[in-house]
């Protein structure tokens, strides 16, 4: 069985690399709520664990020169987001892994193709193992 902390960071970074990909080569604000959910902070008006999470799955993409933005808004978004070129370059390139086959009418030739795929499915094991398979990739992606 899979840690969900996992899980969840592999979905808000499924998100986010997808809407950022989808915006590119615009610059965006991305609300960690669009990626991990709405939030119901406590009688301290901390945020919540799932909250706290996807906003720190933000900053490891940037971290990791997946994507980059200019600022932070308190912890609940980041300003004019973008991929990096290495990473768009990496989305656009042909799918390496090897999932369930997609509809005829979209074929998963790229790996943001096959992240979009996972995410609509709604299955966890699949975008985990995609996910992971994605990131070791890309570390190798010149």
């Amino acid at each position: 069985m899979a840690d969900l902390h996992i899980d969840d960071f592999c979905r808000d970074t499924a998100k986010t690399l997808v809407m950022l990909y989808n915006r590119f080569p615009q610059r965006t604000t991305v609300y960690v709520e669009d990626i991990a959910g709405p939030d119901q902070p406590d009688e301290f008006g901390l945020h919540s664990p799932r909250f706290t999470a996807g906003f720190h799955a933000l900053l490891w993409l940037a971290e990791t020169d997946y994507i980059r933005f200019s600022d932070v808004i308190r912890q609940e978004a980041v300003e004019d987001a973008t991929l990096t070129h290495r990473s768009f370059l990496f989305l656009s390139g042909p799918a390496s892994f090897s999932p369930p086959a997609g509809p005829a009418d979209h074929p998963l030739d790229t790996r943001i193709a096959q992240i979009k795929d996972a995410l609509a499915t709604r299955s966890s094991d699949y975008l985990r193992t995609l996910m992971l398979e994605l990131m070791a990739a890309s570390r190798n992606h010149n």
